[in-house]
């Protein structure tokens, strides 16, 4: 638990092929199902302040209450999962914090010294997420994600999909 920022909710995985890692987390750590989305469509996402067109995949699971993201980026627009698979490689690449008052958590983080390093909004004013860049833990990033709106129900329903599976339908396609 962080006194900042709260739990951990998910971990996200940076990844150069989601199906594969999709296959590895459903038939060898027996986690999903999967909600895939092949074409994430942001509404805006910067990157260190500049507007960035990032094109990517991801595909959500829980492992009891932890969340896990596995992202495809399917272009080369800057972006801090492309700078993790420079410089690590696959991987882990985010911590995430969920919150239903974003604003004051990112506020509060700011005011802390943490410094966004990308940030963006996925389904309207309640779907913002930012990524703080953290030199002093090199190679994972602390990401604050608002659960207020269409997002956080959404979560809720992966969460409970993960309760009861059964390893049938171990990917379940969102928006195609």
């Amino acid at each position: 638990m962080s006194a900042l920022f709260g739990k951990v909710c998910q971990n996200g995985y940076v990844v150069r092929d989601i199906e594969a890692a999709m296959k590895f987390w459903t038939e060898v750590m027996r986690v999903g199902p999967f909600f895939y989305i092949p074409d994430v469509k942001t509404e805006w996402f910067r990157y260190k302040g500049a507007d960035s067109a990032v094109e990517m995949s991801i595909a959500l699971a829980n492992s009891g209450d932890l969340q896990i993201e596995l992202i495809q980026q399917r272009n080369d627009a800057p972006s801090m999962y492309l700078d993790h698979l420079k410089q690590h490689g696959e991987g882990l690449q985010h911590m995430s914090y969920w919150t239903n008052d974003y604003q004051a958590l990112y506020d509060r983080a700011i005011a802390e010294g943490f410094v966004v390093g990308h940030e963006g909004q996925i389904g309207g004013p309640k779907g913002r997420f930012a990524y703080f860049e953290t030199s002093g833990h090199a190679g994972t990033v602390v990401e604050i994600s608002d659960i207020s709106g269409g997002k956080g129900r959404f979560f809720g329903h992966i969460r409970k999909a993960a309760e009861n599976w059964d390893g049938s339908d171990p990917v379940r396609v969102i928006g195609n």
